[in-house]
């Protein structure tokens, strides 16, 4: 029986010896950096960000005839999960837990006034402006608020993963977010507060250049 065994072992070959070796080194230089038992390969295996992105390139210039006259500042929490049918969410499944926040801005186009829309009296001491209502711009996502919580994957969902990139691992859920901050932005009576911030504007504004009476309207 012992000369069988030693007959096995001699039988083993060298490539399988080298690799068990090479996995044991790799176990014990990992293990140390873990348990900081050997510090000095932190350095060694430690990353480095370069910024290789090149110069922005300018596209277009528009010209901006709106008044941002009002923004509100908005946090969401997207619970968002994806199911497979008849697989369990251990094997095939996701459930990302994510914090959005954002920005809208109301504004009011002062660009789209004719000379309907504005009425001086003889003696330039009244005004009447008729404005378009207060409208909201577009959702904008601040990256360094917005943070994803926690991220649960199925096994198939980290085995693919491992073989390709996902960029657009996070869309999903910050495409929800904005669309929540947007719906919030419209219950939020933003709009109303930016036509009160123009009509304010607005009033100053005439009263010095010599307007006693200042009258602002909005409709579309």
């Amino acid at each position: 029986m012992t000369a069988s065994v030693k007959g096995l072992s001699g039988r083993v070959p060298g490539w399988v010896k080298v690799l068990g070796a090479v996995v044991l080194l790799l176990a014990v230089l990992f293990a140390g950096i873990r348990l900081s038992v050997l510090p000095g390969l932190k350095d060694l295996f430690g990353t480095e960000t370069r910024d290789r992105s090149g110069p922005a390139l300018l596209e277009s210039i528009q010209d901006i005839s709106r008044y941002e006259a009002a923004s509100g500042n908005f946090q969401v929490v997207v619970d968002l999960e994806k199911d497979a049918k008849f697989l369990p969410d251990a094997v095939r499944g996701s459930r990302t837990l994510y914090v959005g926040a954002g920005t809208v801005d109301a504004y009011v186009d002062l660009g789209a006034l004719d000379e309907d829309d504005v009425r001086i009296d003889e003696d330039r001491t009244s005004a009447t402006l008729r404005l378009p209502h207060a409208r909201l711009g577009t959702p904008a996502l601040d990256p360094e608020r917005s943070y994803a919580v926690s991220k649960q994957r199925g096994l198939f969902d980290r085995l693919g993963d491992l073989f390709s990139d996902n960029p657009n691992s996070e869309q999903a859920v910050q495409k929800l977010a904005v669309r929540h901050i947007g719906d919030a932005a419209k219950e939020s009576g933003l709009t109303a507060r930016a036509e009160t911030n123009t009509t304010d504007m607005l009033e100053g504004l005439l009263r010095s250049l010599g307007f006693e009476k200042v009258r602002v309207t909005y409709g579309d």
